[in-house]
C-alpha cells in the first residue's frame, strides 16, 4: 500500500499548501496532487473565495518537494488545448526530475466553464474529448509527430520536444461511469482515481474495469488502482467526533456524498478501513485533504496508521 495527499488548492494560502507538500514529502508519502477548478467547490454557489489554477500550481509543488510523485487529480480537458497541456506537463517534469504524473477528467462544474465562456459540452461530447486528449497526449509523449483530426482535438504535425525527462509519463484518468468512462480507463490510462467510494462500491467499480480490460485486450494489472479519502481521525471518540463536525466546513453540501469515502475513527478503525480498501482492490489510498487543514490529525495518521503499511 502506498499513500498520497490530494490537497485542492483553494481556501488557504500558497504557505499552506507548501506546508502540507513538505510534511507529505519528508514522512514517506508517495504522490501529491493539486486539483484544477476555477472556483472553490467547498461553496459551489459563491464564486467569491480563494482558488489558485492547477497547472501553476503543480509547478510550485514541483518545486517544494523532492521525493514525492507530483500530479493533477485531474485535469479538466474542456479547459485547455491539449498541445498546451502537454507541454506543461513536460514543462513540470523537467522541474521536477522526472516525477510528473498526469491526470485527466472530462469536467463536472458548469458554474465554472458558464463564468469563463468555455462551452459546457453534453456528457457524451465531454467523454468524446476525454478520450481523444488521452490518444494525442500518449503519442505525443512518446515523441510522435502527431496530426489528429478528432471531433473536438485537433492538431497538425505536433511534437513536444523536449520530451519527458522520465521514459514513459503516465496518463491517469479519473472517474466511474461505468458504460464509457472504465472503458476509457481500460484503453487508455497507467492509472485510474475515484473519490470518495466506499470500499464495496469501490471493488465493483474495479470488477467492472476488470471486465473492460478483457475486452480491450489490456492487462488489467498495468493500470494502477488509486482512491481519494477523506479524513476525520482523532485519538479518542470525542476528537474523532470533532474532526467530523468540522467536515461540513470543508465539504459544504457535498458532506452527506463524500462520507462514505471518510477515513473516520481512532487509529485502529482507519487501519482497518484502508485493510477495506486494500481487499477491495486500491493500489494506494490517497487522503483528499482541505482547508482548513487539520495539522494534528495528519501527524497522527502519519506516526500511528501508516507503519503498519510499511
Amino acid at each position: 500500500m502506498r499513500f498520497g495527499i490530494h490537497a485542492g488548492p483553494q481556501d488557504c494560502s500558497i504557505d499552506e499548501l507548501r506546508r502540507l507538500w513538505k510534511l507529505a514529502d519528508d514522512n514517506g508519502f508517495h504522490w501529491c496532487s493539486v486539483w484544477d477548478h476555477l472556483y472553490s467547490i467547498s461553496d459551489l454557489g459563491n464564486p467569491a473565495r480563494p482558488s489558485y489554477e492547477a497547472i501553476a500550481t503543480m509547478a510550485a509543488l514541483a518545486g517544494a518537494t523532492t521525493k514525492v510523485r507530483v500530479g493533477c487529480l485531474v485535469f479538466c480537458v474542456g479547459y485547455r488545448n491539449p498541445g498546451v497541456l502537454g507541454k506543461a506537463a513536460v514543462t513540470i517534469d523537467h522541474l521536477s526530475g522526472g516525477r510528473v504524473e498526469l491526470g485527466l477528467g472530462a469536467g463536472w462544474n458548469e458554474n465554472e466553464f458558464r463564468a469563463f465562456g468555455i462551452p459546457f459540452l453534453p456528457i457524451k461530447d465531454r467523454l468524446d474529448q476525454l478520450e481523444e486528449t488521452a490518444i494525442v497526449l500518449r503519442r505525443l509523449f512518446d515523441g510522435e509527430r502527431v496530426t489528429f483530426e478528432g471531433k473536438h482535438v485537433h492538431l497538425n504535425d505536433a511534437l513536444c520536444d523536449p520530451r519527458p525527462m522520465q521514459s514513459r509519463l503516465r496518463l491517469w484518468i479519473g472517474g466511474q461511469g461505468e458504460k464509457r468512462l472504465l472503458r476509457i480507463v481500460a484503453r487508455h490510462a497507467d492509472g485510474w482515481n475515484v473519490p470518495f467510494l466506499a470500499p464495496q462500491v469501490f471493488a465493483k467499480r474495479a470488477a467492472t474495469l476488470d471486465d473492460w480490460c478483457a475486452k480491450e485486450h489490456r492487462d488489467p494489472r498495468a493500470i494502477t488502482r488509486t482512491i481519494n479519502v477523506g479524513l476525520a481521525i482523532g485519538r479518542d471518540n470525542d476528537a474523532v467526533q470533532r474532526q467530523e463536525d468540522q467536515l461540513p466546513s470543508m465539504f459544504g453540501g457535498m458532506t452527506e456524498l463524500v462520507k462514505p469515502g471518510i477515513l473516520i475513527g481512532t487509529p485502529p478503525r482507519v487501519i482497518d478501513r484502508i485493510g477495506e480498501y486494500e481487499r477491495a482492490g486500491a493500489e494506494w489510498v490517497i487522503l483528499a485533504m482541505r482547508a482548513p487543514f487539520d495539522w494534528e490529525g495528519l501527524e497522527l495518521f502519519i506516526r500511528d496508521v501508516m507503519p503498519p503499511f510499511a
